[in-house]
């Protein structure tokens, strides 16, 4: 579904539809931007369904949707989410499935029988997000999550951009474990994500994504943004 090896998600964190709909527009024909992340600041003014629909007027890239976050719930309401997502038009779902191995368990499971594709994480790139920096979080949260998420279905998964020691770490885990792996990349700029860096770490993994926001959405010139991270990531990948 996300024309690779390389390439760019820009996340559509803006704060109307046509804002968002004037970034589409400025970055869809850029070679490389593979598909775009829909947050709730597009989604809470006029709803899922509406958003998706205004985004297919003018791409038919596939959209992924970042609840922010999805999954840590109640297991049973993965089937609703699921499908609720499924018919808005939603190719992709962020789960960061955090309650537990069951949570784990039947988000990924019912995004997969809903037809839709689930991209996993389970670790915000913010310092005092794991208990080591003073955050809740177990320090191995993420790997614990990616285990029962692949055995459940999943080969996409989202990783913090700004630890290339983590990132090698898991996509060594990835190529090992992992049928066609996928990784997305999250994290530049201002949370202290390096595209070099992070990609270089990430070389394990054939086929990466870079998920980027503020320093795509808010430059005045969004294409030649795109444009300056694709071929960053080209050099390096």
């Amino acid at each position: 579904m996300f024309k690779g090896p390389v390439g760019l998600i820009p996340a559509l964190d803006v704060d109307s539809i046509d804002d968002m709909l004037r970034l589409v527009e400025k970055t869809a024909n850029v070679p490389g931007i593979a598909g775009y992340k829909l947050g709730l600041t597009g989604t809470l003014p006029n709803g899922l369904p509406a958003a998706i629909l205004a985004l297919r007027k003018i791409t038919d890239l596939p959209v992924i949707y970042d609840h922010q976050k999805a999954g840590p719930d109640m297991p049973d309401m993965a089937q609703k989410f699921a499908k609720l997502c499924k018919g808005a038009g939603a190719n992709a779902l962020i789960l960061f499935p955090v309650a537990g191995p069951q949570a784990v368990r039947s988000f990924v499971g019912e995004t997969v029988r809903q037809g839709l594709i689930p991209v996993v994480g389970g670790h915000i790139p913010v310092p005092d997000y794991c208990i080591s920096g003073g955050g809740f979080m177990i320090d191995d949260v993420l790997e614990r999550i990616m285990a029962i998420a692949n055995e459940a279905g999943a080969h996409h998964f989202v990783l913090p951009a700004n630890d290339a020691e983590a990132i090698r770490r898991h996509v060594d885990w990835m190529a090992r474990t992992v049928n066609n792996p996928v990784a997305f990349l999250t994290g530049f700029g201002t949370l202290g994500g390096d595209v070099g860096t992070a990609f270089r770490a990430a070389s394990a993994c054939l086929v990466k994504f870079a998920i980027v926001g503020r320093a795509v959405s808010t430059n005045k010139s969004p294409g030649d943004a795109a444009r300056k991270f694709i071929e960053e990531m080209m050099r390096v990948a």
